[in-house]
């Protein structure tokens, strides 16, 4: 999708963004629970890059649970950003916060941070080059060995099992069960609009992007989560794996 397209999408969806996907809350909260242990490493004054954070689910998540961390909070949707900020505020970690309304690519602040979160995001980008770009420009925003923490939908779409994922994946959303055309609408629109891809491939991209081979730590029917760690340098030493 076009970065206006995506931008003009999420404005319309934010009121009732919280709304629409409160039935996948089980799978989020695990996402999240598993995401707190991988951030326990962090220093406890660490800094948190939150790329395409929405309404700010798990930036509420990671503040509740670490008083000292600061957060650079990254949002092209201004109404979603409202959103979040205004969560923020309600939850009392706004003063450790910094909002921008933008693309990564728009971000100036020059500090590079201890990890990154980044959900549901790179899945837009239909563009391969330009979604390990995208991972590249997150790379450049972390500090020597600072971790990704990153998901999206996958699947192989030419596959059988992706037919019983879909399905059961719009039954989640809804809760009941969706008609023929309702998938059929469902399969077109992520066709042309998301870049489901298979996990491997994902995962390949991730790498390409400036990171060490990213681990799959998470997977709930479509979604997939990996955490990744930003490769070294050209000329430094090699790190361990995450």
């Amino acid at each position: 999708m076009h970065q206006d397209d995506i931008k003009t999408l999420f404005d319309k969806q934010a009121a009732n963004y919280d709304a629409q996907w409160a039935k996948s809350a089980p799978i989020n909260d695990c996402l999240y629970f598993l995401l707190a242990s991988l951030f326990t490493r962090l220093p406890a004054d660490a800094r948190i890059l939150c790329v395409g954070v929405g309404t700010g689910a798990e930036l509420g998540h990671l503040a509740k649970g670490n008083p000292s961390w600061q957060f650079t909070v990254v949002e092209p949707s201004g109404s979603m950003l409202d959103i979040c900020r205004q969560r923020a505020k309600r939850e009392g970690f706004a003063s450790r916060c910094y909002f921008h309304e933008g693309y990564l690519d728009t971000l100036s602040s020059a500090a590079l941070h201890d990890a990154a979160t980044c959900f549901l995001v790179s899945q837009f980008i239909l563009d391969q080059q330009a979604r390990s770009g995208f991972f590249r420009e997150i790379s450049g925003n972390l500090k020597p060995e600072g971790i990704l923490a990153s998901s999206d939908l996958a699947s192989d779409v030419e596959t059988a099992e992706y037919e019983i994922l879909l399905h059961a994946w719009m039954n989640m959303m809804t809760a009941s069960d969706v008609p023929p055309e309702g998938i059929d609408r469902k399969r077109k629109a992520y066709a042309n609009d998301v870049g489901v891809l298979p996990a491997n491939r994902i995962a390949a991209i991730i790498k390409s992007g400036g990171f060490e081979l990213p681990v799959l730590f998470f997977q709930a029917g479509l979604l997939h989560a990996w955490l990744s760690k930003r490769a070294p340098d050209e000329g430094s030493v090699n790190s361990t794996a995450v």
